[in-house]
């Protein structure tokens, strides 16, 4: 009985504000471990893409046809990962 949890001498109000503050500690959590997941995995259009690059469509579409640059496509648009972009961008050797 080591895991037991004792409700004998709380009220309800302390029992809802011990169950809030977990839920709220869990939900600050989860919000926190989905914004993290999510930046990453971000889609960016190529306007998007261009801008966060500093590049002009010409030279994505390049990058892209070259494989440099993966794209990702949903009928004529064309997407790309944000995470992929950042994983692109390689150290200049001196």
């Amino acid at each position: 009985m080591h895991n037991s949890i004792i409700l004998q001498n709380l009220t309800q109000e302390e029992l809802e504000q011990i169950i809030n503050s977990k839920l709220e500690e869990q939900f600050t959590k989860l919000t926190k471990h989905l914004k993290n997941k999510s930046d990453g995995e971000e889609l960016m259009t190529r306007e998007q893409a261009c801008e966060f690059l500093s590049i002009n469509s010409s030279t994505l579409w390049h990058w892209s046809n070259a494989g440099k640059i993966q794209a990702y496509a949903i009928g004529s648009r064309r997407y790309y990962k944000k995470s992929e972009l950042l994983k692109s961008i390689k150290p200049v050797k001196q």
